[in-house]
């Protein structure tokens, strides 16, 4: 096994990344597309439907990498958080430094 293999090498880092034409983040790694957290825009909102991680994928947290990178974009962009998928919400629950992104 190479450096580059081991997991954390920067071959192996997760890499998120917004596709809006696709109404999606994306977890990739290796260039393979682990996940993704799907979502609909409207007006200042942004309304999460549902988080996917590849069953290959599963156990590398890579489903809190695409949470935490699209509520970090939320914030930045300021927007309100609207969570109806469920592994979402729950990330928010567990770190409630995101809370305030939600639409009260």
């Amino acid at each position: 096994m190479s450096a580059t293999d081991e997991p954390g090498s920067p071959a192996s880092r997760p890499e998120v990344t917004d596709h809006p034409d696709r109404k999606r983040y994306e977890v990739a790694v290796d260039g393979a597309v682990a996940g993704y957290a799907a979502y609909e825009m409207s007006s200042g909102t942004i309304v999460f439907t549902h988080t996917v991680i590849e069953p290959a994928f599963e156990g590398r947290g890579l489903g809190s990498a695409v949470a935490r990178y699209a509520l970090d974009d939320a914030r930045r962009r300021g927007l309100t958080v609207v969570p109806r998928c469920p592994f979402i919400r729950r990330f928010i629950e567990r770190h409630p430094h995101y809370a305030d992104l939600l639409r009260s």
